[in-house]
């Protein structure tokens, strides 16, 4: 699909979008523990309200990730944020990739699709939805990000005494860092970062 697209990709007209959600919670800052193998080790978690979830579209052109918080994961946080990427891309459409989250799949997601795309033929949709296979994150590239940006925090453990902190620093790590991995690249060589 990309490659039949590089044209429009190349000169803007086409945006391609990764697309994930991340739930970042307070105990994410002791998300690893080293013990003995045949040992179970407890670790507890003071409040478990304390979350955030965030969703998150990387650029495949420029490695960039478009973030926006919300209080969860749902049909309507997921219309907002299509709303905001629309928003953030104008004159240009969208193709987005992204898992099958129930939430994505939704009649409320699918007939706000609709409205956008309504009395377009289909190469003028101005978002164009494509699923990655069940249960294989490893497709999304976007998983390297909120691994990158988790361990970067945890770095910081003891140096971040609350969960709005924490929020704070997983979101300036996410604004301030332009992303290149190897999996940006799996589907096709379109990046602007020049090696």
């Amino acid at each position: 699909m990309l490659a039949s697209n590089t044209e429009d990709i190349e000169a803007r007209r086409l945006r391609v979008l990764l697309i994930d959600e991340c739930h970042l919670l307070w105990g994410d800052l002791t998300g690893y523990v080293w013990g003995k193998t045949d040992q179970e080790i407890a670790v507890g978690i003071v409040n478990e309200r304390d979350k955030q979830t965030y969703y998150g579209a990387v650029d495949y052109l420029n490695g960039k990730l478009l973030l926006k918080a919300y209080n969860a994961g749902n049909s309507d946080n997921t219309i907002d944020y299509l709303r905001y990427l629309l928003d953030s891309s104008p004159n240009q459409q969208l193709l987005l990739f992204w898992d099958g989250a129930s939430y994505h799949r939704s009649h409320l997601v699918q007939n706000f699709l609709c409205e956008v795309n309504q009395g377009l033929s289909q190469e003028q949709w101005k978002i164009h939805c494509v699923r990655f296979a069940p249960n294989c994150p490893s497709q999304n590239p976007i998983e390297d990000i909120w691994l990158q940006a988790k361990t970067w925090i945890r770095r910081f453990c003891a140096l971040i005494p609350t969960f709005s902190h924490l929020k704070w620093m997983f979101e300036w790590f996410i604004q301030n860092t332009t992303f290149d991995f190897m999996s940006l690249q799996m589907y096709g060589f379109f990046s602007e970062i020049k090696y």
